[in-house]
């Protein structure tokens, strides 16, 4: 089968982008990035490979292992472009996360929500993690005008988790871990017809991750087609939820 990968230039997640593409691709299937301009090559948040803060808080090792991977991949180089890409030819859609500036082109990008709102009514499978749920917050279904989430339950990056690494790290880096004045929990919420129902945050962590082994501290949110996920910590979970409903 064939997968959607939409990623920005730079400063995308390296866990949220490289997990889901070994998972996908050591278990048969296609995984095809698109960028704004095809034929880019992109590029994740060095921050995460050499550590955010006094080589403290990036990607763990395997994640990085994988991404390193990705890049020697004919795939990686061979883009196809937002604007031209015809979704009706994927099986399924991925949409990953990150947080650093470079992420707004692809999080703002109109293009991409169409295509994103285009691919979303064939129902087939969409996986969203981190600031990746702002991509289908953001899309909007030409019939009703609505947000394409309006009536999913969903989780994304829970506020108190973005907020506290901004904390943490302002004072060296700024707003680097704010990539918009809102939120991402509060905007996803405006998307959502019932937020009381339909969003999920999940379990209090911080630091604590899910690991290829242990998803003990992981969480995915599933709503027929959509699977959905905080953070880096949750992407193999994620990615193993996401091939169950690929699968099926």
């Amino acid at each position: 089968m064939r997968v959607l990968l939409p990623v920005p230039d730079r400063d995308f997640d390296v866990t949220e982008v490289a997990v889901p593409w070994r998972m996908l691709t050591d278990a048969g299937h296609q995984v095809v990035f698109a960028t704004e301009h095809a034929g880019t090559r992109p590029a994740a948040d060095p921050r995460l490979l050499t550590g955010v803060l006094f080589g403290q808080f990036g990607a763990e090792k395997e994640p990085k292992d994988f991404y390193a991977e990705l890049t020697r991949s004919e795939e990686f180089t061979a883009t196809v472009s937002w604007a031209d890409v015809d979704v009706t030819g994927f099986d399924g859609l991925i949409l990953p996360g990150g947080h650093a500036p470079g992420m707004r082109q692809y999080l703002g990008s109109q293009v991409l929500h169409r295509q994103v709102a285009r691919f979303w009514a064939l129902e087939r499978p969409v996986g969203a993690i981190c600031h990746g749920v702002l991509v289908l917050a953001r899309s909007h279904d030409t019939a009703t005008g609505r947000s394409v989430l309006a009536n999913r339950r969903t989780t994304c990056l829970p506020k108190y988790m973005e907020r506290s690494a901004y904390l943490t790290t302002a004072w060296r880096l700024g707003r680097y871990y704010r990539t918009y004045p809102a939120y991402v929990e509060d905007e996803v919420k405006t998307a959502l017809a019932d937020p009381g129902s339909q969003f999920e945050r999940g379990p209090r962590v911080l630091t604590a991750r899910g690991t290829a082994t242990d998803d003990t501290h992981a969480l995915v949110v599933q709503d027929r087609n959509y699977v959905s996920a905080r953070w880096p910590g949750d992407a193999y979970l994620f990615g193993r939820r996401y091939l169950e409903l690929l699968e099926a």
